[in-house]
């Protein structure tokens, strides 16, 4: 059981590190990848749900460290 918390761990670690390099501060996923370099106030599309993706991955990568300082 311990192994497979590590496991979930550090997948989920390594989706939310690449998660948060996509939302480099100051450009949007357009701007990252050669598109114009438009600012909007808030979040739309792909970067909305990439913001909400990232929230989800952090709260789960907290869930599973408790459990596993808990089996422990």
């Amino acid at each position: 059981m311990r192994m497979i918390l590590t496991i979930l761990e550090i997948v989920v670690s390594v989706l939310l590190v690449g998660t948060i390099i996509l939302q480099a501060k100051g450009t949007g996923l357009g701007s990252a990848w050669g598109g114009s370099g438009e600012m909007y106030q808030s979040r739309r599309g792909v970067e909305k749900v990439v913001f909400r993706f990232t929230i989800i991955l952090a709260v789960l990568f907290g869930a599973l460290s408790i459990a596993s300082v808990i089996l422990k």
